[in-house]
């Protein structure tokens, strides 16, 4: 079902949507998988304090918002908080990385660093299911969430691929160099082209922010970077296009090998 705020003519989906501060509370406590939580602003109550310590011990997304965020649900009790499920279930990075080699296979995984566009991060998705990537990591904030759209953008492969979704970027490098994982940085900064490194090793594409590319504290982790030459004057690719590019330059070398 979908409801149409009177201040903004874009339906709001709330098929996956949860709101009063008791269910809120519920689904956290139930171990609930949530895209985030939005918070009336100058709303304050025990059970809401019970709430946020919840949500910072979960790594969580929350964040407050005007009274007129609420506006679509002004006939129900809302009590100034709603949360957005998520249609998957989030995995941890730190459990996926020991099975990998346990079963014997070569870690192939995709890092994804503050993409916001949700149609990007569905392309992505449906990109590295097909090259046969093994997880995606993803940030607690800052990013695309991943609701009905794109999962419908991934073509379903959000349902199938793993996804981690972690709070420390710096942890999650450093577990992936101390575990022999290759760290590869996609940037156009880069002096080799993706074709000169060695991707039949384990390794970990990391792609940044559509506007500002990787964050330099993470370039900083990485092992390597490389980058997609480019002809005719063009500066960059969209970012989905780019780890398509990458992603399958991996899979033709361990195809090749």
């Amino acid at each position: 079902m979908a409801f149409y705020p009177k201040h903004n003519p874009k339906p709001v989906d709330t098929s996956q949507l949860i709101y009063g501060q008791h269910a809120v509370l519920e689904a956290l406590m139930a171990g609930k998988d949530i895209n985030k939580i939005i918070v009336q602003q100058a709303v304050k109550s025990d059970l809401l304090s019970d709430i946020l310590k919840k949500c910072k011990e979960l790594d969580v997304p929350f964040q407050y918002a005007p009274k007129e965020k609420f506006t679509f649900l002004q006939q129900k009790n809302h009590q100034g908080v709603m949360a957005y499920l998520s249609p998957i279930t989030f995995q941890k990075i730190e459990d996926i990385i020991p099975q990998l080699f346990e079963e014997g296979k070569t870690p192939f995984i995709l890092v994804l660093d503050r993409i916001t566009d949700v149609r990007n991060l569905g392309a992505i998705a449906r990109s590295a299911y097909c090259a046969g990537v093994n997880a995606i990591v993803i940030p607690t904030n800052d990013n695309a969430p991943i609701n009905e759209d794109a999962v419908k953008t991934s073509a379903g492969a959000l349902m199938h691929i793993p996804i981690c979704r972690e709070k420390n970027y710096k942890t999650v490098m450093e577990l992936l160099n101390q575990s022999g994982v290759l760290t590869i940085a996609c940037s156009e900064k880069a002096k080799k082209n993706f074709h000169e490194i060695d991707l039949t090793a384990p390794v970990a594409i990391i792609m940044g922010n559509e506007e500002t590319g990787i964050s330099p504290d993470i370039i900083k982790k990485c092992t390597e970077m490389a980058k997609i030459p480019l002809e005719f004057g063009v500066q960059s690719l969209n970012v989905s296009v780019a780890a398509g590019i990458a992603l399958y330059e991996t899979v033709r070398q361990r195809i090749s090998n």
